[in-house]
């Protein structure tokens, strides 16, 4: 007989519903059979509810104290932890399986400028419910009870620690012979570390309270644990950094749930120790149901072959769909990359191996930088004879094919001094990335916040000056206006002569010069964001103007918009200056490092900056007027002595209330809103 092809398909149709009928009754079979359970979270600011503290430890919005850290209290002599709220399951004894898990995150151990200081701080996985020992401070670093029994297993762990003082004769543990340096090291079930590396570079790093990031990765194939500390204010290829790694089976010494997270303590020395990022990502296969069940499905399934083959050939026809329609995504992806770029004029296409090439396989001794959005590299192109910025996206990142083709046709389109040139791009592999002119003196915030450097008030004003250039061609002189919405100090760069170029554009929106920015996304960077975007989510010319302020402050007073270990008064930057203005003390914010500068020069700058940085954006002026300030081309205004702050027509959501709170008011200020 022979069939119709209207037949052949409703007969391919039928035979599909029952293939996917028995394939669903399998599928749901073995989903009660094997399953994979993780844990993953991002964390670029903290709550209460997602993490644990035991001891010293507390929380603000933007950072973790594992330790006391209020300067009116005694400092020595605490202890504390931070874990999260949930157990990881680190392997299963049904199958034998052990989880992957890799962490990264970003700390800070600051010793206020003192030579001498304890102990250190360490990520740790313990056993399910454990709790912080009680006698475990100093070198003991808050893990372990000098006094304990080692071979009762409700005490073990697993570490790595960033020790920070040498012990040489403790009943706790005797630190490699590194020199009295710090040390890193992979701590089982004892603190005497298994793998370790001394870090000449780690003491400068704590006096000066610079950052440090950290990978942490566990692969279970190989029981390889390995650590990765980078300095994160380092630039260029000097980098600092230091790796270690063992070989751990972690059934030996942990047992199937485990609590996890860090802990850090201080003896008879003191050192802040605080927590900036954390990110975590775990995975282990389970089998989950009884073995009645097990042997129920077994019976249900042993029986049919042609069922067998029936689902194996569902799982070839559906392995075959998937892969054409992530080949299909993937064209897609590629022919909309393509299609946006290709009216563009200057950046060029270059090819993932060019790059790999360009930096050594992206090489850790590249590395320039690393932030939210993936990490940067210095590489040499051989078809330019150039060294080149090369910034590879995190496909996890914010800044996805969106913002990928924002950046792209924004800035290249853009022609100024004051501006980052962009040289090309690359969107292959499902690789996202973009080549940019390199940039030999690094970001603006390293040279202000650092110890290893030090600008000269003569670049300090040239500087303000290009920003202010820069912003002024975004703002009114290009064909469409530009709003940047992520100013900030990281995201100014400097050449080999210091010359300022704004780069990062890839929160960047072009908006009409007649019209307004309607972008309700709340999008920023803390501590820059203007005060009405915590209300409407709206992005403006007066909101880029408020955060240029923020900045020319910073260039002045030397120091961070927000700074938790500063005097109660002088943790929020604008507030501070605002009343030193006020009281006819300004020139006592200037940054304590500058000994030699224009005294009328920096007065204009901090009376700009203040300026822009007003509450009320009606009263913020425009690029032009704050640049011919700043020439000297029009006289300074008259601010008022103290800020009101003024009325918006739309109330705070709860999250923003916060947020804006602990931005920009003080604890008194919250007192008095809270009567």
């Amino acid at each position: 007989m022979e069939l119709h092809s209207s037949e052949i398909v409703s007969f391919k149709i039928i035979g599909l519903q029952s293939l996917l009928v028995l394939v669903l009754s399998l599928a749901n079979a073995f989903t009660a059979l094997a399953t994979s359970q993780g844990i993953h979270f991002n964390f670029q600011t903290f709550d209460g509810d997602s993490i644990q503290f035991q001891g010293d430890a507390s929380v603000s919005t933007d950072f973790i104290q594992l330790t006391r850290a209020n300067q009116d209290q005694n400092l020595v002599g605490s202890g504390g932890w931070a874990t999260y709220r949930e157990p990881m399951h680190l392997w299963d004894k049904e199958t034998g399986n052990v989880a992957d898990f890799t962490t990264h995150f970003t700390f800070v151990i600051n010793s206020l400028r003192e030579s001498d200081f304890a102990d250190g701080l360490a990520f740790f996985l313990v056993p399910e419910g454990s709790q912080l020992p009680v006698h475990s401070l100093g070198g003991a670093l808050a893990i372990v009870d000098p006094g304990r029994d080692p071979s009762n297993s409700s005490t073990w762990f697993v570490a790595v620690e960033f020790d920070t003082y040498h012990n040489t004769n403790s009943t706790v543990a005797v630190d490699p012979n590194c020199s009295q340096v710090a040390h890193v090291g992979i701590d089982l079930n004892n603190l005497n570390s298994t793998a370790y590396s001394c870090v000449d570079w780690f003491k400068d790093k704590i006096m000066s309270g610079g950052w440090i990031n950290a990978t942490i990765r566990y692969n279970s194939s190989t029981q390889n644990l390995s650590v990765l500390m980078l300095d994160g204010d380092a630039m260029g290829t000097d980098i600092n950094s230091s790796a270690i790694y063992d070989i751990v089976d972690m059934t030996k010494y942990l047992p199937e749930w485990v609590t996890f997270g860090f802990s850090a303590a201080t003896g008879s020395y003191f050192e802040l120790h605080t927590l900036k990022a954390w990110e975590l990502s775990s995975n282990v296969q389970v089998m989950a149901g009884k073995k009645s069940e097990l042997w129920l499905w077994f019976v249900l399934g042993s029986g049919s072959f042609i069922l067998c083959t029936l689902v194996l050939a569902f799982i070839w026809f559906h392995h075959r769909s998937n892969r054409k329609r992530t080949y299909t995504s993937g064209e897609e992806d590629d022919t909309a990359i393509e299609k946006e770029f290709e009216q563009v004029l200057g950046p060029k296409k270059f090819s993932y191996m060019e790059l790999v090439a360009a930096t050594n396989n992206f090489a850790i001794n590249q590395l320039l930088g690393e932030g939210g959005f993936g990490r940067v590299y210095k590489g040499y192109l051989t078809s330019m004879n150039a060294n080149v910025a090369i910034k590879k996206i995190n496909p996890g990142s914010r800044q996805g094919i969106k913002e990928f083709a924002t950046e792209v046709k924004t800035i290249s389109r853009l022609r100024h001094r004051n501006l980052v040139q962009l040289i090309g791009w690359c969107h292959e592999k499902k690789e996202l990335l973009l080549i940019y002119e390199f940039m030999s003196n690094g970001s603006l915030d390293y040279h202000l916040f650092k110890e290893q450097t030090f600008l000269l008030w003569e670049k300090r004003y040239k500087i303000a000056q290009g920003i202010a250039s820069a912003l002024l061609y975004l703002h009114e002189e290009w064909e469409q206006c530009v709003v940047h919405r992520d100013i900030k100090s990281s995201n100014i760069m400097l050449d080999y002569n210091f010359n300022a170029k704004l780069g990062d554009f890839g929160l960047a929106r072009l908006v009409d010069h007649a019209k307004e920015l309607q972008t309700t996304v709340l999008a920023g960077t803390r501590g820059y964001l203007a005060p009405e975007c915590f209300y409407n989510g709206k992005a403006s010319k007066e909101s880029d103007v408020y955060s240029f302020g923020v900045v020319l402050l910073e260039i002045a007073c030397g120091r961070k918009v927000l700074e938790p270990m500063a005097e109660e008064d002088q943790v929020q930057l604008v507030d501070w200056v605002w009343e030193l203005y006020g009281t006819g003390r300004l020139l006592d914010a200037t940054d304590s490092k500058l000994t030699d500068f224009n005294e009328k020069q920096l007065d204009c700058l901090m009376v700009v900056g203040l300026w822009c940085t007003h509450l009320d954006r009606t009263a913020r002026p425009s690029m032009k007027e704050a640049l011919n300030v700043l020439n000297f081309n029009a006289p300074p205004p008259i601010l008022p002595a103290k800020l009101r702050v003024p009325t918006y027509p739309a109330p705070l959501s709860t999250f923003a209330t916060a947020l804006f709170v602990s931005s920009h008011a003080t604890s008194t200020d919250c007192a008095e809103m809270s009567k």
